[in-house]
């Protein structure tokens, strides 16, 4: 096996983040324009678009995984009332890049 390959990584539908339960939601397209993915904290569910609601893109699998951390990643701020850096998208986005190539990387051999 090709170690360099990159291991497809399936999306949860369901997900604990402390004590709350979220559902993920794989939509066609989100609402707002320009939006990729959301976290509703007061619906505990996590929407992600697979095309843009602008251009009508279909977004690659790397890119929705890529949406799904980062919306996580507000998830678990949120719960950690870290909301300085739950507004900071840099810190965010960075974090979730991170998280998401740990993830990918990892081997359980």
């Amino acid at each position: 096996m090709d170690k360099t390959r990159k291991k497809k990584v399936e999306l949860p539908r369901k997900i604990r983040v402390g004590k709350k339960m979220y559902t993920i939601d794989i939509l066609e397209t989100m609402l707002q324009n320009g939006d990729m993915a959301r976290v509703y904290y007061d619906r505990n569910r996590i929407e992600l678009g697979q095309r843009s609601n602008t251009t009508g893109r279909r977004y690659s699998r790397s890119e929705m995984n890529d949406s799904f951390w980062h919306e996580l990643v507000h998830a678990i701020l949120y719960d950690m009332d870290e909301h300085k850096l739950n507004k900071n998208e840099r810190f965010v986005t960075e974090f979730a890049k991170r998280l998401s190539e740990a993830i990918n990387s990892a081997r359980f051999e």
